[in-house]
């Protein structure tokens, strides 16, 4: 049995640079500026912050699904409320990446409509993907 302190050495080693040390981070986020033109401040913005909303939206649904907590009318502003503070974030990574919600739902679209041919849910399609279909 591996104990934790040599788990946490090997966890270490198969961890990239700019995770393990600040100084590879910040030139991390300096070459995606230059090399990109994208600002990676307000990209960790929207991911770490889509990541909290999702979550909160999500613990607030597994209560009601698991738990018996009522979806009553409160609930479902507290669940509306949720989704306005991940569309904030969304807002967000479209500033960060140059994109509208458009480009997105048309993306999303045509993703879906590569993917399942027949125009609609498929569980072979689902598990089955073709390569590339990310």
């Amino acid at each position: 049995m591996i104990n934790f302190e040599k788990y946490k050495e090997f966890v270490k080693e198969v961890t990239s640079d700019a995770s393990n040390h600040r100084e590879e981070m910040i030139q991390r986020l300096v070459d995606i500026e230059k090399t990109y033109g994208l600002n990676p401040s307000l990209l960790m913005t929207a991911a770490i912050g889509l990541s909290s909303e999702s979550g909160e939206f999500i613990e607030i649904v597994k209560k009601a699904v698991f738990q018996g907590k009522p979806l009553d009318e409160d609930v479902q502003f507290h669940l509306k409320r949720e989704l306005g503070d991940i569309m904030w974030y969304v807002a967000n990574a479209c500033r960060a990446l140059d994109l509208t919600l458009d480009d997105i739902i048309s993306e999303n679209v045509d993703k879906l409509k590569s993917r399942y041919p027949g125009g609609e849910f498929d569980v072979h399609y689902s598990e089955n993907r073709q390569d590339g279909d990310l």
